[in-house]
C-alpha cells in the first residue's frame, strides 16, 4: 500500500510538473490559443517624451578652473575658481588689472550665468555658458566691457 501511495504521488508530481510547464509554454507565445482579457481604463493619460535639454553647466560643470580675458573701460585677464553647488556659485576671481583676488558669488540658471565680486569694487558680471566656454558684459563703477573664459 505505502509503495502504491508512493507511485502515485511521484506521478502525482510529475504531472503536475509537467502542466506546469505547457502553461508556462503557452505564456511565451508558442501557442496559437488566444486569450481575452476584459479591458479596464487606464486611469494613467498617455505620455509623450518630453526632450531634456542639459549642458556642461546644468550638470555641476562649472566647478573648477577658467581661464579668460575682459576688454572695455579695463582690460586684461583673470582666472576664477568655482565651486558649484545646484545653481549656485562661489569662489574666487583673481583679475590682472588692477591686480587683484575678490571672492565671488553667482547663480546659473539653464545657461544663463549672472556673478559678481564681494569687495571694495563692486564688478558684476552676466552672460552665457556653452559647454566649456562662456562669454558677455561685465560692469564696474568706472565702466563696462565684454569677457569670455573657458575651462582649463
Amino acid at each position: 500500500m505505502l509503495r502504491l501511495a508512493q507511485r502515485f504521488t511521484a506521478a502525482t508530481l510529475a504531472g503536475a510538473l509537467a502542466a506546469l510547464g505547457l502553461v508556462a509554454a503557452g505564456c511565451g507565445g508558442g501557442s496559437n490559443a488566444t486569450t481575452t482579457t476584459p479591458a479596464t481604463p487606464s486611469t494613467t493619460p498617455a505620455t509623450t517624451a518630453t526632450p531634456t535639454i542639459t549642458t556642461a553647466a546644468a550638470e555641476s560643470g562649472l566647478s573648477g578652473q577658467w581661464k579668460g580675458q575682459y576688454s572695455g573701460a579695463y582690460s586684461g585677464t583673470f582666472v576664477l575658481r568655482w565651486q558649484q553647488s545646484g545653481s549656485s556659485l562661489g569662489g574666487k576671481i583673481t583679475i590682472s588689472s588692477p591686480l587683484s583676488t575678490l571672492d565671488v558669488n553667482g547663480t546659473l540658471h539653464g545657461s544663463a550665468i549672472t556673478f559678481g565680486t564681494v569687495g571694495s569694487m563692486a564688478i558684476t558680471y552676466t552672460g552665457t555658458v556653452t559647454g566649456s566656454s562662456m562669454s558677455g558684459s561685465y560692469h564696474t563703477p568706472g565702466g563696462g566691457g565684454n569677457w569670455s573664459a573657458s575651462k582649463t
